[in-house]
């Protein structure tokens, strides 16, 4: 009887293995990134998945992309965890318990798309089972590019395979200029699945369907596939290593020296009266102190002033600016008919707006409702205004007395072609400003590795201004020349440089993924045919 008992919970043991295994190697993913940055683990941390999901052919039914759903959720619910920062929300307004709710409805939202995003890519790869592994790689690369190409289309977007690797791995981040993040999630993808198909295909292992065999088999799989994999990891860090040694040309006429103030005034204060004077305060003492410096602008975060634009010309902030004459970028809200854009303004050295940049990438949820007329009496909006927000235009180029910029509000760092586009268009340097304030510290620094990836894509220097951190200022090589404190005011100028080099990625966009997209249909096709 007591050997029975013990042969069932083998049994059991044994059909929960390829789920634990699973969602452990998602979670592993999810380490990659801060507050942990294990960014090593992305090389293998899909392995276990991808032998799972071509080697157990014999789980059929309801059941069969239960793993790669749980990999998704694994990988995507520990990377964006900080979401559950946004709890309490009682400085909106929203009671304790509804604002869990809220909270936990985000968090989970994203994780089980996430979850059904690497289902989809199972479905194609559990179709592939009888074909070559080469094929099998082909194809699996091209399908989770193609498939984050489409996610990131949309307006919910933000852990890219390619982010695992920034800011630790700046060398193989530069994979970027040649085709935009995909680049490096091909790199990531096409790695894991040689490693993969190296265990598969180990010697002494013979086309065994069950999960206890594959992953309790000996460690004898020094084949062609793991030294394959072996050179690709070390071929795509050099051709990194090359773009990334390249010198930076720093022309003294294109010198632009910009200063930064991080206010640090709490989300909980934006709606008082005593958070507007702190920020007047703060930000005009900042100013004033970054034109004594010399500087030849300053920068501000998303919503410094929280006010519309036409209260803006009776601040302090922008009688400084009259004053010292320096000119002055001052996040705040733009009008729309009835609607508002949250905005970023320059303010010429006469205190005159000559342009302004209207955030196109509004966070769901937090800056808009998704089918309003059905989740609008449930979910509250985060903004500290009553008034609808609304998105600026796609295609909006930002000029300044200093040249045409790439202008970049919050959210937009996830989504690279705002900044490519832009870039296309001549903007010459990047301006990131943010306000993380309502977020635990590692949403900050996944923010500031969203910024890196983007100025090393578009080969521009950036400036990033936040309200609480991390604000930074980073060269084109990604490399962070000052970053602020977490929670601290501050005030910093440095030199940056203004550039006109377009990248690969710049000029051509993404073409790397119709690329394998249309060669792996092509080889399938081929293959196909070959077999009738």
């Amino acid at each position: 009887m007591q050997k029975k008992q013990n042969k069932k919970q083998r049994e059991r043991l044994t059909a929960l293995l390829p789920y634990l295994i699973a969602l452990a190697s998602g979670i592993l993913m999810g380490l990659t990134v801060a507050p942990v940055g294990a960014w090593f683990l992305a090389w293998i941390a899909l392995v276990p998945l991808w032998v799972l999901v071509v080697t157990v052919t014999s789980t059929k039914g309801k059941n069969q992309f239960l793993p790669p759903f749980l990999w998704g959720i694994g990988y995507h619910g520990v990377a964006l965890s900080w979401i559950t920062g946004i709890h309490p929300m009682t400085w909106l307004g929203v009671p304790w318990l509804p604002s869990l709710a809220i909270t936990l409805f985000c968090w989970g939202f994203i994780s089980v798309l996430g979850g059904i995003f690497v289902a989809i890519w199972a479905a194609v790869m559990v179709r592939l089972a009888g074909q070559k592994p080469w094929l099998r790689i082909l194809i699996g690369t091209a399908i989770w590019c193609g498939l984050e190409s489409l996610w990131s289309a949309g307006p919910l977007w933000w852990s890219s395979l390619a982010y695992t690797q920034s800011p630790h791995n700046l060398v193989i981040v530069h994979l970027g200029q040649l085709s935009g993040p995909n680049t490096v999630t091909a790199a990531i993808v096409a790695v894991n699945g040689l490693i993969a198909e190296g265990w598969i295909n180990r010697r002494g292992t013979e086309g065994t369907e069950k999960i206890s065999s594959v992953f309790s088999a000996p460690l004898r799989f020094v084949n062609k596939y793991l030294a394959i994999a072996t050179g690709l990891l070390i071929s795509l860090h050099l051709i990194g290593f090359i773009l990334y040694s390249r010198p930076i040309a720093q022309l003294p006429e294109a010198a632009l020296k910009v200063g930064i103030v991080q206010g640090n005034i709490p989300n909980r204060l934006l709606r008082s009266s005593e958070g507007f004077r702190r920020a007047q305060e703060n930000y005009t003492s900042g100013y004033i102190t970054l034109a004594n410096q010399g500087v030849d602008a300053v920068l501000t975060p998303e919503g410094a002033l929280p006010i519309f634009q036409r209260n803006l010309l009776g601040t302090a902030l922008v009688a400084a600016v009259k004053e010292k004459g320096v000119v002055a970028w001052i996040g705040a809200f733009g009008e729309r008919g009835d609607s508002y854009t949250i905005s970023l303004f320059t303010f010429n050295s006469k205190g005159e707006i000559v342009s302004r940049y209207d955030k196109a990438k509004l966070v769901p949820l937090g800056e808009y409702i998704p089918f309003e007329g059905i989740l609008g009496g449930l979910v509250q909006r985060l903004s500290p205004l009553d008034a609808h927000q609304v998105p600026g235009s796609a295609n909006q180029l930002f000029d300044t007395p200093f040249g045409r910029a790439i202008a970049s509000i919050c959210y937009e760092s996830a989504f690279p072609e705002q900044f490519r586009r832009q870039a296309a268009m001549g903007g010459q340097f990047i301006l990131s400003s943010s306000n993380d304030a309502h977020y635990t510290a590692s949403m900050p620094f996944q923010h500031h590795a969203q910024d890196i990836m983007r100025a090393i894509e578009t080969d521009r220097w950036s400036a990033r201004a936040t309200n609480t951190g991390y604000s930074a200022f980073v060269d084109p090589h990604g490399r962070t020349l000052w970053m602020s404190g977490y929670n601290t005011y501050e005030t910093h100028a440095e030199t940056i440089y203004r550039r006109q080099t377009q990248t690969l990625y710049v000029r051509w966009n993404d073409w790397l993924t119709p690329l394998l997209l249309i060669s792996s249909g092509g080889a399938w096709l081929i293959i196909r045919g070959m077999n009738k």
